[in-house]
């Protein structure tokens, strides 16, 4: 069994995985909400593995509290992939990009495949049927572009997501706002999601992400849903470490 940490920008993702099955998941704030010591011993945890998109402080510090129950590693661009990394700077890509496109080509081998990530940002990964990651794409995410109103405007208010939500003409400043946000959000995702179709034939469109249930049964476009796709590929990419 082993112990895999997705540390993103708003949250923390534990998975316990079995030959790349997912066992059990935790959604938390700080990796110190778990009980570390009985979740390693409880499931005879081989190895930690971490990816961080944070500052290396909040790693470390989960790496700390892992060490006395089990060797951990810490993920890095320069540990090596199921795939071939043609982005022209390797060395700036987020792991957690990585990680949903080896989550993706596990399950999906072969294909075109179009990653969408709906979190703090909604970023655009793309890996072609020759399994080659070529990059994507980064926008503000549903929070940030509420945040952003926000922040450098003096009257907007800050708004968060309604599901309810579908009102395309705002008639007051809060329902512009939310049509303006989440309706121009599903705008984007869709339209680029189409201009990926007419490049590439036979595109699969995977999501997932915080915010990955709201574009499901929004966008027009046919696209799989996988909530723990990170966290799986990262289960990929330490068992071709291991086995390197």
């Amino acid at each position: 069994m082993n112990l895999i940490f997705d540390i993103g920008n708003t949250r923390i993702k534990a998975g316990v995985f079995n030959d790349n099955t997912l066992q059990a998941h935790y959604e938390l704030t700080k990796s110190n909400e778990l009980d570390i010591e009985k979740i390693v011993k409880e499931n005879k945890i081989k190895i930690c593995f971490i990816s961080s998109v944070r500052d290396s402080e909040a790693a470390a510090e989960t790496v700390s509290e892992l060490l006395p129950f089990a060797p951990v590693l810490l993920f890095s661009a320069h540990h090596p992939l199921p795939f071939k990394n043609k982005y022209k700077t390797p060395d700036t890509v987020g792991s957690d990009r990585l990680a949903a496109i080896a989550g993706a080509q596990a399950l999906y081998p072969g294909k075109n495949v179009l990653v969408i990530d709906a979190g703090t940002c909604i970023k655009y990964n793309f890996i072609n049927q020759n399994d080659e990651f070529l990059g994507g794409g980064i926008s503000p995410g549903l929070q940030m572009r509420f945040h952003a109103l926000n922040n450098y405007t003096a009257r907007l208010p800050l708004m968060e997501i309604n599901e309810k939500f579908e009102t395309l003409v705002g008639t007051n400043s809060q329902d512009s706002i939310l049509s303006g946000v989440l309706l121009g959000a599903i705008a984007e995702v869709d339209g680029i999601i189409d201009r990926y179709k007419q490049l590439y034939t036979n595109l699969t469109v995977v999501i997932t992400g915080g915010d990955f249930n709201f574009f499901v049964k929004r966008l027009k476009n046919s696209i799989f849903a996988h909530q723990f796709l990170i966290l799986q590929g990262l289960s990929v990419i330490l068992d071709t470490v291991i086995n390197e």
